[in-house]
């Protein structure tokens, strides 16, 4: 099928749930024209505890949906996802851009005061070895404390981002970092500025945090071609798109979405 004619380009953008909507929802303001279509992996949630290889076989598999629907552009808007696929996607796609979401380790070198910086991120990117790899390259001697958060994406896509259940957990996640006397956190999942408040509670105000979506998001609109054609926005979903709606709406207060099952049932 082509891909690159006016009446079919889209930007494609995957997350394993709920949290690359924080990227979705930067698109939507940076590139306000583009004909935009979200997959959310919702069934396959979290990717967090999942084997590398089940991780590249989804991406595999969500990357062929979006091409077929005419995606000249493909935003990974998973951690997860870009430290175990990315590269493999790209070996199969080559003429394909495709935007990965990685955390911001030289800016937060940058940013940090004392040397010590934290990264909070889903158990699969705090193991993988892209993230080593990112850190030896731009960490320049620093100290990088690498805090996996098991159970926090699960409350996410639940839709609760205040209870006192997530809270604690919330807390214990941050007791490394504070112990350790970072002054700089990243968030390194795409669901984590979804709860934001939560984290800076739990920091305390002396720690600056620093987000990534805005600066994927400003990526994707740089390799962006416009065309002439009006915005679309499709949402697709693996699980169940009546509870992903009423997610879109309670969390980001948009009511126009269709969201669709994907595959769709025969």
């Amino acid at each position: 099928m082509q891909t690159d004619s006016p009446a079919r380009r889209e930007i494609g953008v995957f997350d394993s749930g709920v949290g690359g909507f924080t990227v979705l929802r930067e698109l939507r303001t940076l590139i306000p024209g583009a004909r935009l279509r979200y997959l959310a992996d919702t069934a396959y949630a979290p990717y967090g505890p999942r084997t590398p290889d089940d991780i590249r076989a989804r991406s595999f598999a969500i990357s062929e949906h979006l091409v077929a629907q005419g995606a000249s552009l493909i935003v990974i808007a998973c951690n997860t996802a870009t430290a175990h696929a990315i590269e493999a996607l790209r070996a199969r796609w080559p003429d394909l851009p495709f935007v990965g979401t990685e955390p911001g380790i030289k800016p937060a070198v940058a940013a940090s005061r004392n040397g010590r910086i934290g990264l909070l991120a889903t158990a699969a990117t705090a193991a993988s070895e892209r993230l080593r790899a990112l850190i030896e390259r731009h960490a320049g001697g620093r100290e990088v404390i690498v805090q996996g958060c098991p159970g926090v994406v699960d409350h996410i896509e639940a839709g609760d981002l205040d209870s006192a259940e997530l809270r604690v957990l919330v807390q214990q996640h941050c007791e490394p970092l504070r112990s350790a006397g970072v002054d700089t956190a990243l968030l390194g999942c795409t669901h984590y500025p979804l709860i934001e408040p939560l984290w800076r509670e739990a920091l305390g105000a002396d720690v600056q945090l620093l987000r990534i979506e805005t600066a994927v998001a400003r990526r994707a609109a740089d390799l962006w071609q416009p065309d002439a054609g009006p915005p679309t926005l499709h949402i697709d979903t693996s699980g169940d798109p009546t509870a992903l709606h009423g997610w879109i709406e309670h969390v980001l207060g948009w009511h126009e979405p269709e969201v669709r099952r994907w595959p769709a049932p025969r």
